[in-house]
């Protein structure tokens, strides 16, 4: 038998890892150290400057329509708006005068564009800017800038003249203002996500550990993973734009991974101790078998959210380089620092165990030692093997039933309505949708080449005889059903023979109604080629591109993991079932998303039901719960695979491999998943929307994967499969064996089988 400590390839690399760890356990720890201080030092700031946009594919239509209203016309910045109420009345010399302050802030300031009010338009716009009770009027402007600089602008504006003044009340609204509120809730979400994970899975840690030393290895591993992946983002931001989100994902990704690799670590390391070997040599064998699996493991992971970079926003692609900072860093502390670590506590590692003085509080025995046959997982996996058929049948149904609610998802674009009520900008976007619909719905033509006026006009008087068109704003006036109301126009403009139109519509930009009402628009004949822009356009233009992205991201995906199972198993079938039961998963997460935030079941856990789902986060949560699902698939079976090598090959040896490698991992894995999950359940304290439903949907999945996947429909589906879990092609096992990234020894006969403990 080849001793685990003289591999070849990655198994060499790995003994080597283990060997420095065991020499310089110091050296590495205070490294470790310095550079986490270093890096938190250097990322602390990073939340206070990353945008909360970045939904945009910046090659469609409507990004393109949005460019040249920027830079030709200088129009194109992030729309704020100011709600002036008074109980009494807007046109009183209070409300004029706290009108007029407005104004000045907004004249004297040199982001400000597109500047007009109830209180300074003709009569024919000012009848679009004042509620029908007459007691709000609006101030609308536009702030220039990007998603990075423009809302910490409007916000500087809006600050200096929101509030109460007597019976006058001033609120801000719009996209600048809500994306600063996204971004300043997030920091918060962010410190209470935290402040809620790292305690409980700490608090888990003990009790699956038993040790409190023990338990404090992957916080700590956490931690280092954390101030690395900060410091990244800051840095990435100074050279692109980084999404806000893209740092929660990385602080949950970090905890969670860290937790999750570190603990099948220590649990292979306990193990080996327990089994009689020294330190060295159970360092050694820990980092041949657990680090080999942690290190296939996250590549896996990070394959799936390497994906995210071919969509074309940059919120999914900086997803993609925050989630591939957090896993390496993650996998960096769980082989390098973790090692360490344990080699300076040896076999101190299970001091302070607190487990036994609550059982004796609670008047229990501890738990005593299982062998494996003894265990919750080998009994389980033995029930689900020899009623194979009935539960597969009967665990697919359940899954596809969770996952019938997908079938009605709608996706769009998002807006406020993500804030928690609380938000001053939610509050004021709640008055704009009911006082001021138009505001939300209007959409911006461009003619590049422009036009003669007369026919920019006549172009505009048709526009605004369209069904559902409340006003059509133009170079030459205002026109309303056919007519032009007024010589004057917010939102219009024709310089250099370039010209552009607003058109303000009476409908949801996200209904069936808003979109067929923009296809109407297009079919209307334009003096010259025209690009449109919007919420209802950017809604389309984004939606295409994720839709459009998805099967390329699915089949890379697919391949990717595919090829990684079938190098580390040597079977065509393994990777199959793997995409099978990750589909399984996602199907019924998915449906539970739905149901709750898009269908606003359970209260939608506390957020605005809108009626469909933010458009860029199924892909996000496609790749990332993906990526997860296959981690426990290669625990799982890497251990199943190193059990059935260690078989006679004979009649049943399959159904043992099986039952004996889910014995030994079983507790592991659902102890990881709890962990993990917490993790992921932490993020549902969140107060944006979105980030509720990641957390939900993310803990779902893994939930899912690992108490029903991998413990009941795994050995059940492997009973069926038999000894076909194993069989390739021979030009298929050849190239295996040359390109295989395992090679595991078989254990022999002589030595102690690994005990384990029973579920706690």
């Amino acid at each position: 038998m080849r001793s685990p400590s003289n591999g070849t390839g990655d198994g060499m690399i790995l003994t080597r890892l283990g060997a420095l760890a065991q020499r310089r356990p110091r050296i590495i720890v205070g490294a470790a150290l310095l550079f986490g201080l270093l890096a938190g030092v250097f990322g602390a700031p990073v939340s206070t400057h990353l945008p909360a946009g970045g939904y945009d594919d910046p090659h469609s239509e409507s990004a393109r329509a949005q460019g040249l209203l920027a830079n030709d016309f200088h129009a194109g910045g992030m729309p704020i708006i100011f709600e002036i109420t008074d109980p009494a009345g807007v046109d009183s010399p209070d409300v004029r005068a706290r009108a007029q302050t407005v104004l000045d802030v907004l004249h004297h300031s040199s982001y400000a564009q597109q500047i007009g009010s109830y209180w300074s338009a003709s009569p024919a716009i000012a009848a679009s800017l004042i509620s029908a009770d007459h007691r709000t009027g609006l101030i609308v402007a536009q702030i220039a800038g990007t998603d990075s600089d423009a809302p910490p602008r409007a916000h500087e504006i809006a600050d200096s003249v929101v509030g109460t003044h007597g019976t006058v009340t001033v609120r801000a609204a719009g996209q600048a203002i809500a994306y600063y509120d996204v971004n300043r809730q997030s920091r918060i979400d962010l410190i209470v996500t935290e402040a809620i994970a790292v305690p409980v899975t700490f608090a888990a840690l003990v009790w699956i550990f038993g040790s409190v030393l023990a338990a404090i290895l992957p916080i700590a591993v956490a931690v280092f993973a954390i101030a690395g992946t900060t410091a990244a983002l800051r840095g990435l931001f100074m050279v692109t734009d980084v999404s806000v989100f893209a740092l929660n994902l990385a602080t949950a990704l970090c905890l969670a991974l860290a937790i999750d690799y570190t603990l099948f670590i220590i649990n292979r390391y306990r193990d080996e101790l327990a089994g009689g070997h020294n330190t060295a040599d159970a360092m050694a064998r820990t980092m041949t078998t657990a680090g080999r699996t942690v290190a296939y493991s996250a590549v896996t992971v990070a394959l799936s959210l390497a994906v995210m970079a071919i969509f074309p926003m940059y919120f999914l692609r900086s997803l993609a380089w925050a989630g591939l900072t957090a896993v390496s860093l993650c996998l960096i502390g769980a082989l390098v620092v973790a090692p360490a670590l344990l080699t300076l506590l040896g076999e101190r590692i299970d001091k302070w165990d607190i487990r036994k003085p609550a059982y004796r509080l609670m008047g229990r025995q501890a738990p005593a030692h299982k062998a494996p046959h003894d265990t919750f997982f080998y009994r389980s996996a033995v029930v689900a093997m020899r009623h194979a058929i009935p539960v597969v049948l009967l665990v697919t149904t359940v899954f596809i039933i969770l996952g019938v609610p997908l079938l009605t998802m709608k996706v769009a674009y998002p807006d406020d309505r993500i804030l928690p009520t609380t938000a001053q900008s939610r509050q004021a976007g709640d008055i704009m949708r009911a006082e001021f619909p138009q505001y939300g719905n209007a959409i911006r033509i461009v003619l590049p080449s422009g036009g003669p006026p007369a026919a920019v006009s006549d172009y505009a008087l048709q526009l605004s005889r369209a069904t559902d068109v409340l006003a059509v704003a133009a170079p030459g006036g205002t026109y309303i059903n056919g007519a032009r109301v007024s010589t004057d126009s917010i939102g219009a403009a024709q310089i250099d023979g370039a010209s552009y139109l607003t058109v303000s519509s009476a409908l949801d930009p996200y209904s069936s109604a808003g979109k067929a009402q923009l296809a109407d628009l297009k079919h209307i004949r334009a003096p010259a080629p025209t690009l449109f822009g919007g919420v209802a356009q950017q809604n389309i233009d984004d939606v295409n591109a994720i839709t459009s992205t998805l099967p390329v991201a699915f089949a890379l995906i697919a391949a990717a993991t595919s090829l990684l199972v079938f190098l580390l198993t040597g079977s065509i079938l393994l990777p199959i079932k793997a995409l099978a039961m990750n589909t399984l998963s996602l199907t019924a997460a998915f449906g539970a998303m739905v149901w709750i935030f898009q269908d606003g079941h359970l209260g939608g856990f506390g957020t605005t039901t809108t009626g469909h789902i933010n458009a860029a986060f199924p892909p996000f949560i496609f790749c990332v719960a993906f990526g997860l699902s296959m981690d426990y698939e290669v625990f799982v079976v890497s251990r199943i695979r190193e059990e059935w090598l260690n078989t006679d090959r004979a009649a049943g040896a399959n159904e043992h491999a099986v039952a004996l490698g889910l014995a030994r991992t079983g507790r592991i894995v659902t102890a990881a998943a709890t962990v993990m999950a917490i993790a992921f359940l932490a993020i549902i304290a969140s107060q944006v929307q979105s980030m509720r439903m990641l957390g939900t949907g993310l803990a779902i999945t893994v939930l899912l994967d690992a108490f029903l996947i991998r413990t009941v429909l795994v050995p059940a589906f492997m009973r069926l499969l038999g000894r076909a879990n194993w069989w390739a092609p021979p030009p298929l096992r050849r190239w295996h064996d040359r390109w295989r990234l395992t090679d595991e020894p078989p254990r022999s006969a002589s030595e102690p089988a690994e005990e384990v403990v029973d579920a706690v």
